[in-house]
Protein backbone atom coordinates (compact mmCIF):
# COMPACT_ATOMS: atom_id res chain seq x y z
CA UNK A 1 0.00 0.00 0.00
CA UNK A 2 1.43 3.51 -1.19
CA UNK A 3 0.85 6.31 1.47
CA UNK A 4 1.65 9.82 0.17
CA UNK A 5 2.54 12.25 3.27
CA UNK A 6 2.84 16.04 2.53
CA UNK A 7 5.66 18.15 4.26
CA UNK A 8 4.42 21.55 5.39
CA UNK A 9 3.66 23.90 2.25
CA UNK A 10 3.08 20.80 -0.14
CA UNK A 11 -0.25 19.75 0.93
CA UNK A 12 -2.02 21.07 -2.32
CA UNK A 13 0.50 18.96 -4.47
CA UNK A 14 0.59 15.68 -2.12
CA UNK A 15 -3.62 15.87 -2.54
CA UNK A 16 -3.35 15.97 -6.19
CA UNK A 17 -0.77 13.05 -6.64
CA UNK A 18 -2.67 10.88 -3.91
CA UNK A 19 -5.71 11.62 -5.91
CA UNK A 20 -4.09 10.94 -9.55
CA UNK A 21 -2.74 7.90 -8.37
CA UNK A 22 -5.78 6.85 -6.22
CA UNK A 23 -3.80 6.21 -2.63
CA UNK A 24 -3.96 7.01 0.50
CA UNK A 25 -3.45 11.18 1.82
CA UNK A 26 -1.27 11.26 5.25
CA UNK A 27 -0.36 13.89 7.59
CA UNK A 28 1.94 15.17 9.35
CA UNK A 29 2.35 17.38 12.52
CA UNK A 30 5.55 19.79 13.12
CA UNK A 31 6.08 22.58 15.31
CA UNK A 32 8.66 24.86 17.14
CA UNK A 33 9.84 24.64 20.36
CA UNK A 34 10.89 27.64 22.40
CA UNK A 35 14.88 27.31 21.39
CA UNK A 36 13.80 26.76 17.84
CA UNK A 37 14.12 23.06 17.40
CA UNK A 38 11.40 20.59 15.35
CA UNK A 39 8.94 18.75 16.96
CA UNK A 40 7.71 16.49 13.73
CA UNK A 41 4.60 13.82 14.20
CA UNK A 42 3.01 11.17 11.79
CA UNK A 43 0.01 11.48 12.05
CA UNK A 44 -0.81 8.11 9.82
CA UNK A 45 -0.08 4.69 10.26
CA UNK A 46 3.12 3.86 8.26
CA UNK A 47 3.23 0.30 9.22
CA UNK A 48 4.73 -1.53 6.28
CA UNK A 49 3.43 0.94 3.62
CA UNK A 50 5.42 2.01 0.79
CA UNK A 51 5.80 5.82 2.24
CA UNK A 52 6.25 9.30 0.04
CA UNK A 53 7.40 11.86 1.39
CA UNK A 54 6.65 15.06 -0.45
CA UNK A 55 8.88 17.83 0.15
CA UNK A 56 9.91 20.74 -3.06
CA UNK A 57 13.60 21.40 -1.48
CA UNK A 58 12.92 25.29 -3.31
CA UNK A 59 14.45 27.47 -0.43
CA UNK A 60 15.61 24.42 1.66
CA UNK A 61 17.91 25.45 4.29
CA UNK A 62 14.67 26.33 6.57
CA UNK A 63 12.56 22.47 6.44
CA UNK A 64 15.40 20.28 5.39
CA UNK A 65 16.25 18.47 8.91
CA UNK A 66 12.18 17.99 9.73
CA UNK A 67 12.38 16.29 6.22
CA UNK A 68 15.11 14.13 7.53
CA UNK A 69 13.04 13.63 10.62
CA UNK A 70 10.10 12.77 9.10
CA UNK A 71 11.71 9.88 7.23
CA UNK A 72 13.56 8.44 10.41
CA UNK A 73 10.57 8.39 12.43
CA UNK A 74 8.45 6.29 8.88
CA UNK A 75 11.24 3.90 9.20
CA UNK A 76 10.90 3.69 12.99
CA UNK A 77 7.32 2.84 12.73
CA UNK A 78 7.67 0.09 10.20
CA UNK A 79 7.61 2.25 6.76
CA UNK A 80 8.27 -0.59 4.32
CA UNK A 81 10.45 1.75 2.02
CA UNK A 82 10.49 5.40 2.30
CA UNK A 83 10.42 7.62 -1.38
CA UNK A 84 11.78 11.42 -1.56
CA UNK A 85 9.08 13.15 -3.76
CA UNK A 86 11.18 16.66 -4.77
CA UNK A 87 9.17 17.91 -7.76
CA UNK A 88 11.80 20.50 -7.69
CA UNK A 89 15.63 19.66 -6.10
CA UNK A 90 18.45 21.88 -4.43
CA UNK A 91 21.88 22.53 -3.97
CA UNK A 92 22.67 21.31 -7.90
CA UNK A 93 24.40 24.47 -8.35
CA UNK A 94 27.74 24.40 -7.01
CA UNK A 95 29.26 20.89 -8.62
CA UNK A 96 32.76 21.65 -8.57
CA UNK A 97 35.65 24.00 -6.08
CA UNK A 98 35.59 27.08 -8.38
CA UNK A 99 37.62 29.07 -5.61
CA UNK A 100 39.82 27.14 -3.12
CA UNK A 101 38.29 26.34 -0.06
CA UNK A 102 34.65 26.18 -1.52
CA UNK A 103 32.06 23.34 -0.18
CA UNK A 104 30.98 21.21 -3.05
CA UNK A 105 27.44 21.43 -1.75
CA UNK A 106 25.84 19.63 -4.68
CA UNK A 107 27.68 16.35 -3.20
CA UNK A 108 27.37 16.24 0.19
CA UNK A 109 23.63 17.42 0.13
CA UNK A 110 23.47 14.32 -2.27
CA UNK A 111 24.85 12.31 0.35
CA UNK A 112 22.68 13.87 3.18
CA UNK A 113 19.83 12.39 0.76
CA UNK A 114 21.06 9.26 0.03
CA UNK A 115 21.61 8.84 3.86
CA UNK A 116 18.12 8.83 4.63
CA UNK A 117 15.77 7.55 1.55
CA UNK A 118 15.88 4.61 -0.34
CA UNK A 119 14.28 6.33 -3.86
CA UNK A 120 14.23 9.98 -5.48
CA UNK A 121 11.94 11.06 -7.73
CA UNK A 122 12.37 14.85 -9.22
CA UNK A 123 12.15 16.39 -12.61
CA UNK A 124 14.05 18.02 -14.31
CA UNK A 125 16.92 18.52 -12.17
CA UNK A 126 19.84 21.25 -13.13
CA UNK A 127 22.39 19.05 -13.94
CA UNK A 128 25.71 21.21 -15.74
CA UNK A 129 28.54 19.22 -15.45
CA UNK A 130 27.13 16.08 -13.36
CA UNK A 131 25.79 13.18 -16.93
CA UNK A 132 23.16 12.22 -14.46
CA UNK A 133 21.90 12.08 -10.85
CA UNK A 134 23.62 8.87 -10.36
CA UNK A 135 26.36 10.26 -10.51
CA UNK A 136 25.37 12.05 -7.22
CA UNK A 137 23.09 9.70 -5.47
CA UNK A 138 23.69 6.17 -4.39
CA UNK A 139 20.33 5.79 -4.04
CA UNK A 140 17.73 4.85 -6.98
CA UNK A 141 16.96 8.37 -8.85
CA UNK A 142 14.33 8.75 -10.78
CA UNK A 143 14.50 11.94 -13.01
CA UNK A 144 11.15 12.91 -14.85
CA UNK A 145 10.69 15.39 -17.96
CA UNK A 146 8.67 18.22 -17.60
CA UNK A 147 8.90 19.41 -21.48
CA UNK A 148 6.22 17.75 -23.10
CA UNK A 149 4.09 19.29 -20.38
CA UNK A 150 5.43 23.23 -21.43
CA UNK A 151 4.68 22.00 -25.06
CA UNK A 152 1.73 20.87 -24.94
CA UNK A 153 0.60 24.21 -22.87
CA UNK A 154 2.16 26.16 -25.22
CA UNK A 155 0.17 24.45 -28.58
CA UNK A 156 -2.80 24.93 -25.97
CA UNK A 157 -2.61 28.07 -25.41
CA UNK A 158 -0.47 30.37 -27.93
CA UNK A 159 -0.89 30.99 -31.72
CA UNK A 160 2.29 30.46 -34.10
CA UNK A 161 4.69 30.44 -31.71
CA UNK A 162 8.69 30.90 -31.65
CA UNK A 163 10.40 28.57 -29.16
CA UNK A 164 13.42 30.14 -27.88
CA UNK A 165 16.33 28.44 -25.54
CA UNK A 166 18.23 30.92 -23.55
CA UNK A 167 21.39 29.34 -24.23
CA UNK A 168 23.49 27.29 -26.34
CA UNK A 169 22.97 23.94 -23.65
CA UNK A 170 19.59 24.35 -23.73
CA UNK A 171 19.16 23.49 -27.57
CA UNK A 172 18.63 19.47 -27.52
CA UNK A 173 15.67 20.09 -25.02
CA UNK A 174 14.12 23.49 -26.89
CA UNK A 175 14.18 21.10 -30.02
CA UNK A 176 12.57 18.68 -28.64
CA UNK A 177 9.55 20.87 -27.33
CA UNK A 178 9.64 22.88 -30.61
CA UNK A 179 9.94 19.34 -32.23
CA UNK A 180 6.69 18.05 -30.30
CA UNK A 181 4.12 21.04 -31.45
CA UNK A 182 5.71 21.50 -35.06
CA UNK A 183 7.41 25.06 -34.13
CA UNK A 184 10.43 26.47 -35.19
CA UNK A 185 12.85 27.55 -32.93
CA UNK A 186 15.91 29.11 -32.03
CA UNK A 187 18.56 29.35 -28.99
CA UNK A 188 19.94 32.74 -27.55
CA UNK A 189 24.02 32.56 -26.51
CA UNK A 190 24.31 33.36 -23.18
CA UNK A 191 28.04 34.93 -21.48
CA UNK A 192 27.39 34.81 -17.23
CA UNK A 193 30.08 36.91 -15.29
CA UNK A 194 28.55 36.19 -12.03
CA UNK A 195 25.37 35.27 -10.16
CA UNK A 196 24.17 38.52 -11.37
CA UNK A 197 25.67 39.36 -14.23
CA UNK A 198 24.39 38.16 -17.24
CA UNK A 199 24.82 39.53 -21.40
CA UNK A 200 22.63 37.80 -23.53
CA UNK A 201 23.26 37.66 -27.63
CA UNK A 202 20.13 37.32 -29.78
CA UNK A 203 20.88 36.25 -33.01
CA UNK A 204 18.68 37.60 -36.20
CA UNK A 205 15.16 36.07 -36.01
CA UNK A 206 14.02 38.31 -39.28
CA UNK A 207 12.71 35.46 -40.61
CA UNK A 208 10.35 34.18 -38.03
CA UNK A 209 8.79 37.56 -37.43
CA UNK A 210 5.29 36.34 -37.87
CA UNK A 211 5.91 34.40 -34.96
CA UNK A 212 5.41 34.97 -31.18
CA UNK A 213 8.17 34.28 -29.33
CA UNK A 214 7.65 31.97 -26.73
CA UNK A 215 10.75 31.93 -23.95
CA UNK A 216 11.52 28.67 -22.12
CA UNK A 217 13.77 27.59 -19.43
CA UNK A 218 14.05 24.51 -17.08
CA UNK A 219 14.35 26.93 -14.28
CA UNK A 220 14.18 30.64 -13.27
CA UNK A 221 16.31 31.53 -10.29
CA UNK A 222 17.49 34.63 -10.08
CA UNK A 223 15.84 35.56 -13.84
CA UNK A 224 18.20 37.52 -15.19
CA UNK A 225 18.93 35.49 -18.55
CA UNK A 226 15.19 35.57 -19.30
CA UNK A 227 14.88 39.15 -18.55
CA UNK A 228 17.92 40.22 -20.48
CA UNK A 229 15.91 37.89 -23.08
CA UNK A 230 12.66 39.79 -22.73
CA UNK A 231 14.25 43.22 -22.51
CA UNK A 232 16.04 42.69 -26.40
CA UNK A 233 13.32 40.81 -28.14
CA UNK A 234 11.57 43.66 -29.08
CA UNK A 235 14.58 45.37 -30.28
CA UNK A 236 13.70 43.06 -33.31
CA UNK A 237 10.22 43.88 -33.97
CA UNK A 238 8.87 41.01 -31.73
CA UNK A 239 5.74 41.88 -29.19
CA UNK A 240 6.90 41.08 -25.72
CA UNK A 241 7.25 36.91 -25.12
CA UNK A 242 5.62 34.48 -23.17
CA UNK A 243 8.01 32.75 -20.68
CA UNK A 244 7.11 29.13 -19.79
CA UNK A 245 9.48 27.02 -17.37
CA UNK A 246 9.53 24.38 -15.29
CA UNK A 247 11.19 25.72 -12.33
CA UNK A 248 9.53 29.22 -11.16
CA UNK A 249 12.32 29.65 -8.26
CA UNK A 250 11.77 33.44 -8.77
CA UNK A 251 14.13 34.90 -6.33
CA UNK A 252 14.19 38.71 -4.42
CA UNK A 253 12.44 40.60 -7.21
CA UNK A 254 12.91 38.64 -10.79
CA UNK A 255 9.48 38.01 -11.44
CA UNK A 256 7.90 41.55 -10.57
CA UNK A 257 10.71 42.32 -13.35
CA UNK A 258 10.22 39.63 -15.66
CA UNK A 259 6.47 40.27 -15.61
CA UNK A 260 7.15 44.26 -16.72
CA UNK A 261 8.74 42.84 -20.30
CA UNK A 262 6.72 39.55 -20.65
CA UNK A 263 2.97 39.11 -21.97
CA UNK A 264 2.60 35.78 -19.93
CA UNK A 265 5.00 34.15 -17.42
CA UNK A 266 3.95 30.52 -16.42
CA UNK A 267 5.49 27.41 -14.24
CA UNK A 268 5.04 23.73 -12.99
CA UNK A 269 3.72 23.24 -9.95
CA UNK A 270 7.26 22.24 -8.62
CA UNK A 271 7.27 25.16 -6.50
CA UNK A 272 4.30 27.26 -5.04
CA UNK A 273 3.82 30.43 -6.96
CA UNK A 274 1.29 32.44 -8.77
CA UNK A 275 2.60 31.64 -12.02
CA UNK A 276 1.78 27.53 -11.73
CA UNK A 277 -0.16 26.56 -14.58
CA UNK A 278 1.39 23.15 -15.67
CA UNK A 279 0.39 20.11 -13.26
CA UNK A 280 3.16 17.86 -12.30
CA UNK A 281 1.36 14.97 -10.24
CA UNK A 282 0.20 13.14 -12.86
CA UNK A 283 3.21 12.91 -14.51
CA UNK A 284 5.02 11.86 -11.21
CA UNK A 285 2.25 9.66 -10.20
CA UNK A 286 2.62 7.33 -13.05
CA UNK A 287 5.92 7.22 -12.03
CA UNK A 288 5.18 5.81 -8.89
CA UNK A 289 2.99 3.72 -10.10
CA UNK A 290 5.34 1.86 -13.02
CA UNK A 291 8.47 1.92 -10.48
CA UNK A 292 7.33 -1.83 -9.40
CA UNK A 293 9.11 -3.02 -12.51
CA UNK A 294 12.77 -1.16 -11.01
CA UNK A 295 12.13 -3.06 -7.53
CA UNK A 296 15.61 -4.79 -7.98
CA UNK A 297 17.21 -1.14 -8.68
CA UNK A 298 16.08 -0.36 -4.79
CA UNK A 299 19.41 0.44 -2.20
CA UNK A 300 17.87 0.58 0.86
CA UNK A 301 19.67 2.14 3.23
CA UNK A 302 18.86 0.89 6.54
CA UNK A 303 15.99 -1.78 6.47
CA UNK A 304 13.47 -1.28 9.48
CA UNK A 305 14.59 -3.58 12.20
CA UNK A 306 12.36 -5.54 14.81
CA UNK A 307 10.52 -2.99 16.97
CA UNK A 308 11.41 -3.63 20.92
CA UNK A 309 9.07 -3.69 24.07
CA UNK A 310 8.96 0.72 24.21
CA UNK A 311 8.86 1.05 20.41
CA UNK A 312 6.13 -1.59 20.00
CA UNK A 313 4.21 0.55 22.94
CA UNK A 314 4.50 3.64 20.47
CA UNK A 315 3.16 2.38 17.34
CA UNK A 316 0.03 0.60 19.53
CA UNK A 317 -1.23 3.37 21.24
CA UNK A 318 -1.19 5.21 17.60
CA UNK A 319 -4.21 7.69 17.55
CA UNK A 320 -6.61 5.41 15.85
CA UNK A 321 -9.18 7.28 13.32
CA UNK A 322 -6.56 9.43 11.76
CA UNK A 323 -6.20 9.82 8.00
Amino acid sequence: MRLIIPLPGNEIFARRLAEAGGWELGAIETRRFPDGESYVRILSDVADKMVYLVCTLARPDDGFLRLVFAADAARALGAREVTLIAPYLSYMRQDRRFQPGEAITSKTFARLVSSTFDRLVTVDPHLHRYPALSALYTIAAQTLHAAPLLADWIAAEVGEPLIIGPDEESEQWVSEIARRIGAPYAVLRKVRHGDRNVDVEVPDLSQWKDRYPVLVDDIASSGHTLIEAARKLPLQGFPRPVCAVVHGVFAEDSHERLKELTDRIVSSDSIPHDSNAIGLAPLIAAAIAAEGAQEGIIRRRRPPKPLDEVERAGVDSFPGGVD
